[in-house]
């Protein structure tokens, strides 16, 4: 009995101990530059790649039909709805930029600022709830691309009515299964254009989110001559609250600026252009979200529009058909960039995961002629298409979220904690480390509970506790630690903006369905027994090849 309960004591030991180790970061003079070796990546995206990239990714079809039927709830306040928003995902963006400035070096994301900030296994499971989500999305995305192509073809009358199911819209075999032959191809197409290399997936992903854009702003110029501001009145028919619930809801069409963080490896000036990638690609969509609403809503009164292509419906029943058709051309672009990005940060995250030694090594080799992660790219493709071409994953969508909201809760928190914790200079006390993440974790479960009690309309006493306990905590974090002046783009207002960050996210973490809280439990259960039986045994985040560089201050002048 002593033996098995020694050796059961090493091993929890030995989990512990790998559990919480995290990455080293060295200054730039104990490293070599990895862009000289065959195991980096190729640098060759400019500033207006990464803007480009940072728009694809986050709009797709989604502008021509989420600002429509959160509109018939909101009204014209959608518009507010968009700018609230916006503004919170602006200051995630503020914290992306930050950290992406401050680790140029290399891939990695939420995933490596956790490893450096945290440890070895909160960013192990904050990678596998990003990467469900993306495979997921994939799928999803996937889908719908394959339905709007088939949906073009049927404008032609000899394809009308004449396509089966099974080809793109779907043949559900009972709950689970749906038969889709067009969305895999789509995916392989998709897959095999980004092995070819980042230049010539970049340049696909430009052209066709120019498209996209140029599309936008027509449909907007088009719309304006159409606008009866008349229907702006009244503003808000149905309250502040249903312009809040709706940024809750909108807040999602923001979603994609966070791959530009992703290509730190592949950015020619990484310090200076990532941030304004970032920044800049979600101001762009911001405004282009904001011209749409006002658009729809001026167009046709709010009660009026459609659920399933409200805009479209609008520009038809005034007349302008062949603004429909090329919203139709825009959906496809959109969705096609959206799910391009997609594929292309997941095969990063893989890269990353995959030198560290958490996944096999496979996942880490890198073409050596072609300067890509073929293994994790061929990888992230296979799944997507699995998915796309034997499930109907649309039924899964409203467990999707929980890697975004967890992903950009754990990078607001990594901004402060890199703040007051500068592994390359000196370490702070385990005292005061450990306050620090209490109130960073008050902070959070605040703003779960606060979404808790007004998704269920609890009394206004217990909304207003939980706030006031969780900027009770921020000012704890004001006040007890001190920070550092960060290296390169500096978020503002630390720790008070990242604090609004993960109390927002959280917020809506709790607006999510029962069952996407179900599987952020089931599959960080799982995660741990996989990090059990074989991430901790074969990581070594003290390699010198995996070490994580942080920049030099002057690199962003």
């Amino acid at each position: 009995m002593r033996i098995a309960s020694s050796s059961s004591a090493s091993a929890y030991s030995r989990f512990c101990s790998s559990a919480l180790r995290s990455k080293r970061l060295v200054s730039p003079a104990e490293k070599a530059a990895r862009d000289s070796s065959d195991l980096g990546l190729s640098r060759r995206l400019g500033v207006l790649d990464l803007l480009l990239l940072g728009i694809g990714a986050s709009i797709g079809a989604g502008i021509f039909v989420v600002t429509g039927t959160v509109a018939r709830d909101a009204g014209p306040g959608v518009t507010i709805s968009f700018i609230l928003a916006g503004a919170s995902c602006v200051i995630n963006a503020l914290c992306y930029a930050e950290l992406a400035s401050r680790f140029p070096a290399v891939v990695g994301g939420a995933y490596l600022y956790a490893y450096t900030a945290f440890n070895e296994l909160t960013a192990f499971l904050v990678f596998a709830q990003l990467m469900l989500d993306y495979h997921i999305g994939a799928a999803s995305i996937a889908r719908s691309l394959a339905s709007y192509l088939i949906n073009i073809l049927e404008l032609f009358p000899v394809f009308k009515d004449n396509i089966p199911k099974w080809i793109g819209h779907g043949e559900d075999i009972g709950d689970v299964l749906s038969i889709n032959l067009l969305a895999p191809i789509v995916l392989v197409i998709l897959t095999v254009i980004l092995c070819q290399g980042v230049q010539e997936s970049s340049v696909v992903n430009s052209l066709m989110t120019v498209t996209k854009v140029i599309i936008v702003i027509i449909v907007i110029f088009a719309g304006a001559f159409e606008v009866d501001i008349s229907n702006w009145s009244p503003f808000a028919p149905n309250g502040l609250q249903s312009i809040f619930t709706g940024a809750t809801v909108v807040f999602f069409a923001y979603v994609g600026f966070d791959a530009v963080a992703n290509s730190a490896e592949e950015s020619k000036r990484p310090q200076r252009d990532l941030p304004i990638g970032i920044i800049g690609s979600l101001l762009i969509c911001i405004a282009l979200y904001i011209g749409v609403c006002l658009v729809i809503t001026g167009m046709v009164p709010y009660k009026l529009l459609g659920e399933d292509a409200p805009l479209a419906e609008a520009f038809t029943s005034k007349g302008l058909k062949f603004v429909s058709v090329l919203i139709s051309i825009g959906a496809v672009a959109g969705l096609t960039t959206t799910l391009l990005v997609g594929l292309y940060v997941q095969s990063r995250l893989y890269l990353g995961i995959g030198r560290d030694g958490l996944l096999p090594s496979i996942f880490a080799k890198v073409h050596p002629k072609r300067h890509t992660p073929v293994h994790s790219q061929i990888w992230a493709g296979l799944v997507a298409s699995v998915l796309a071409g034997l499930f109907n994953v649309h039924v899964l969508s409203h467990i999707l979220s929980v890697g975004t909201l967890t992903g950009y809760s754990l990078v607001s928190a990594c901004v402060v904690v890199l703040r007051w914790k500068d592994k390359t200079n000196s370490q702070v006390s385990s005292s005061a480390e450990r306050e620090g993440i209490i109130c960073l974790v008050a902070v959070a479960l605040c703003g779960f509970a606060t979404g808790i009690l007004y998704r269920f309309e609890a009394s206004l006493i217990f909304l207003i506790l939980a706030i006031v306990i969780a900027a009770g905590a921020s000012v704890a974090l004001v006040f007890r630690q001190v920070y550092a002046d960060a290296p390169g783009f500096s978020c503002p207002g630390v720790p008070i903006l990242p604090n609004v960050c993960i109390f927002f996210n959280m917020f809506l973490f709790a607006q999510l369905h029962y069952e996407a809280w179900v599987r952020f439990v089931i599959l960080c259960v799982v995660m741990v027994g996989v990090y059990a039986i074989y991430g901790q045994y074969h990581a070594n985040p003290s390699a010198e090849e995996n070490v994580y560089h942080q920049a030099r201050v002057e690199e962003a002048l």
